[in-house]
């Protein structure tokens, strides 16, 4: 295989946490044509860092993945494709960065883009190195080989799948679980005839992108209804998680952990409260790391200014609980889902 920066070891007293002040998109403003929050992952990593989990130099500094190394899934005819700003527009829904030279564009919009790419490929062997890893960006689910849209302009997923299949020894399986509230067709469609690949998706059945094609790659659907809250959502997840890994045993699982779920999101349809997003994420790693599965976290969609609050706070909480760390006792105690549920409800409570 070609040769990858992406792949270099970090120190070893990082933190399995990839981040890149490059990550952000600011530009005169145009970032607030969209409802993304185009600078929500440094304010996840400002909320770590007042909290002490985290400082500057104990971060994994995440680098720009380059055209060859996004050419191990992309088309050649796809990236130069972005060389158009028009198709950029189209992909990112900003609709006036038609209007910008594509210089400017492959600067202030791709190329954060392409970093949250890297961090994720780079996230995937930490996450097999070290039980566990998070991309604070990432997660742009609905790119494939040959194709972008809905914000997503790389398959940071299937590359980073692919990369570990291709580099680690020992990694020869892979399950991917999105929660986002969208339907993550650009993996989908990347892995559709791919039995080394497990697909778990849960989301609202009736937004973007609606792809009936791409649902045929999905080993367990999981079709939410309008305004789905809490209890239900959790239970579904619990159990279909659950099923997922006793169904098919990954060497690796990759978590889209989209925040688009949150109750007044104006894109994804649901109402989970904050405190029901931190439960979720804290099912899924307790799932995983019980089974001794490394685990990537990737934060994938989430549109409003709270969401970077929340995502800061289930890392908190995946900290608190001893879910980031070495390996887990084998015999960890696991709580029930009631237990779960009960302990959210109490929460929901104390939350106003």
């Amino acid at each position: 295989p070609h040769r990858t920066e992406l792949y270099e070891d970090p120190p070893s007293g990082c933190w399995p946490i990839v981040y890149s002040p490059d990550y952000n998109i600011t530009f005169m403003g145009l970032e607030k044509l969209h409802p993304f929050d185009a600078g929500k992952w440094g304010k996840v990593i400002n909320f770590l860092k007042e909290e002490k989990l985290i400082a500057d130099d104990l971060i994994v500094q995440a680098r720009e993945a380059t055209d060859e190394d996004l050419l191990v899934v992309h088309t050649r005819r796809y990236l130069n494709k972005l060389k158009w700003s028009f198709v950029v527009a189209t992909i990112t829904e900003i609709p006036p960065v038609a209007f910008l030279p594509n210089f400017v564009v492959q600067r202030k919009v791709l190329k954060p883009l392409r970093t949250q790419t890297g961090g994720t490929i780079m996230a995937g062997k930490l996450a097999v190195d070290r039980g566990w890893a998070i991309n604070v960006g990432g997660g742009f689910h609905h790119c494939c080989s040959d194709k972008g849209g809905g914000f997503c302009a790389y398959a940071d997923i299937t590359l980073a799948i692919k990369f570990l299949f291709e580099r680690v020894p020992g990694v020869s399986k892979a399950t991917i679980i999105d929660l986002d509230a969208h339907q993550g067709n650009g993996h989908e469609r990347d892995f559709m005839d791919d039995p080394r690949v497990y697909i778990m998706d849960a989301y609202n059945r009736y937004i973007y992108p609606g792809d009936g094609f791409a649902k045929r790659a999905i080993k367990r659907r999981v079709e939410l209804e309008w305004g789905t809250e809490d209890t239900e959502y959790l239970q579904k997840v619990h159990t279909h998680v659950e099923g997922a890994l006793n169904e098919f045993k990954p060497d690796i699982l990759v978590y889209n952990a989209g925040t688009d779920i949150l109750d007044g999101d104006p894109l994804g349809g649901l109402a989970i409260s904050p405190q029901g997003i931190v439960k979720r994420d804290e099912l899924v790693f307790r799932a995983a790391r019980r089974r001794r599965i490394p685990v990537l976290m990737v934060t994938s969609g989430g549109y409003q200014k709270r969401t970077a609050r929340i995502i800061a706070d289930s890392i908190l909480n995946l900290h608190g609980l001893g879910l980031l760390g070495g390996s887990p006792a084998p015999g960890a105690a696991q709580p029930s889902l009631e237990h779960v549920l009960r302990d959210c409800a109490k929460d929901l409570g104390g939350l106003s």
